[in-house]
């Protein structure tokens, strides 16, 4: 399978550039960053691109594989209700072009969110802290608003009332940024990757759900799972575990 990389350059890109190299059963096409044309990506006969850019420029970049029969694996975030609504129309005029949009490629990530979807169910309050490096570009994280719509809707589903707070006196931002029922606090320092903890609480216990990202090769495994089968779903998916069901 031919698979290029667009945002090459960037840590993500130059990672998954080196996974692709080292797996038997792909071969990387074109490693494409600012400034290159995306011409290249017919030229080298490319099936699917990962897309590890910008949020200003990822949907020009889907546009054009999407029109050109390409399946697309992304990375990048900043997909909210417009831009999936923009990328299930594009998708409608070439049905045989899958999309994933992954808000996190890590598979414990992955895991993470899916354990708090089900613990939601049981506690009354929830909130979640998420860390990342100073150089990512949006906030809250997209796994982050993953993990809080999914809560959110197990919430609702089991009948939970509002999250006892008695705060008053509240300086704007302290309560974080709420995401459906779900404040979110954001950290961004150097020294840090991706890491999230979701803190469940309950009358007389706590229930911590945490997953770190110790470095970017960790993501590469999830990506590779994106990469080899976009193609076996045709149309829009969103989030790395419905490609995961029934995998050991």
């Amino acid at each position: 399978m031919k698979v290029a990389v667009l945002g090459a350059k960037g840590r993500m890109g130059a990672e998954t550039v080196a996974a692709i190299e080292s797996a038997s059963d792909l071969t990387l096409s074109s490693a494409l960053d600012l400034g290159d044309s995306l011409d290249q990506l017919i030229k080298t006969g490319t099936e699917v691109i990962v897309d590890f850019t910008h949020p200003d420029a990822v949907m020009k970049n889907l546009e054009f594989a999407i029109t050109n029969g390409i399946h697309v694996v992304v990375g990048t975030t900043g997909f909210d209700d417009k831009k999936l609504s923009e990328l299930k129309n594009l998708l409608s005029k070439n049905t045989k072009v899958g999309a994933l949009i992954a808000p996190n490629f890590g598979l414990g990530a992955v895991l993470m969110m899916q354990f708090s979807q089900k613990a939601a169910q049981y506690f009354e309050s929830v909130e979640i802290i998420e860390l990342h490096h100073a150089n990512k570009v949006d906030a809250p994280s997209g796994t982050a608003i993953r993990t809080a719509e999914l809560i959110t809707d197990a919430r609702k589903q089991s009948k939970k009332g509002a999250m006892p707070d008695a705060s008053k006196t509240i300086i704007p931002g302290a309560r974080g940024a709420k995401v459906g029922d779900v404040p979110i606090h954001s950290v961004r320092s150097h020294g840090y990757v991706a890491h999230q903890e979701v803190i469940f609480g309950d009358a007389g216990e706590t229930l911590s759900i945490r997953h770190d990202s110790i470095n970017r090769a960790g993501f590469m495994p999830g990506v590779l799972i994106g990469v080899r089968n976009v193609a076996k779903h045709p149309g829009l998916t969103v989030g790395l575990e419905n490609y995961m069901e029934g995998m050991k």
